[in-house]
């Protein structure tokens, strides 16, 4: 007998599925993808092996904690079984991410479509809408930023993962400006938000070359890492909407 769960997880693959594929956003994105992942697997010690973990971070930043150096000659049952998780996990970690590209096209599709049908209020007076404009420039600005950012907070997928995002932001924080010795702290944060914070990394990455304004780069990478992981919540917040939507059925 089928649990009470199992027929809502079946939906929910087959929308993820639907949405890694449905339009040429993501199958673009999984192309690419299978282009690097062949080339990785041909050419491990190449310049272009790390390209498949780059284009499925942050996730496939969780298989740096297996016991597995891609580059390494595979001997033994035991790094062939860590090899085939290692590629199973990256495909897995593409299908993800081509889930968020998907739910991404889809919801700008809808929005432009749904703008298109809705014909504009007209303006009864030109003078009143110019004075408005003037007293009130942002017009609704604040409340497009905040359904901009919804999907961040509204569930629990966006919101744990910014749990861990805070965790690893806050561990960097204290281990630069407390602890003696900081080490390689800030590639926890850096893992946790990618691929955006590669840039954010790039950015403060000269600013600590001067010593007058050492200070700051940690401040800039640390900011850098909040918008990124930021961005990445409202990617997952978007995905997870889209899971939860069900398709309405003919009433019978």
């Amino acid at each position: 007998m089928p649990t009470a769960s199992h027929p809502r997880r079946v939906p929910r693959l087959h929308r993820l599925l639907a949405l890694a594929s449905g339009n040429w956003t993501a199958r673009g994105y999984l192309a690419v993808f299978a282009v690097s992942f062949t080339a990785m697997l041909l050419f491990p010690e190449s310049a272009f092996a790390g390209s498949p973990m780059l284009l499925t971070a942050p996730l496939s930043f969780l298989c740096m904690f297996l016991p597995l150096d891609p580059g390494a000659q595979v001997d033994g049952a035991a790094d062939v079984t860590a090899v085939v998780v290692f590629a199973v996990w990256l495909l897995l970690c593409a299908l993800v991410n081509a889930a968020v590209l998907g739910a991404l096209a889809t919801r700008a599709a809808t929005a432009t479509s749904a703008g298109a049908r809705e014909p504009s209020p007209p303006i009864a007076n030109p003078a009143d809408q110019k004075r408005r404009d003037l007293t009130d420039p942002a017009g609704s600005l604040p409340q497009g930023v905040r359904a901009l950012l919804a999907p961040a907070v509204d569930n629990w997928l966006a919101r744990g993962y910014l749990a861990v995002v805070a965790v690893a932001l806050g561990f960097f924080l204290c281990a630069e400006f407390v602890l003696p010795d900081p080490g390689f702290a800030g590639i926890w944060p850096l893992m946790a938000t990618a691929p955006f914070s590669i840039l954010a990394m790039a950015v403060s990455s000269p600013v600590a070359y001067y010593s007058s304004t050492a200070w700051l780069s940690p401040l800039i990478f640390s900011v850098g890492v909040a918008l990124s992981g930021l961005v990445n919540a409202v990617l997952l917040g978007m995905l997870a909407r889209r899971l939860r939507t069900r398709k309405p059925h003919p009433a019978t």
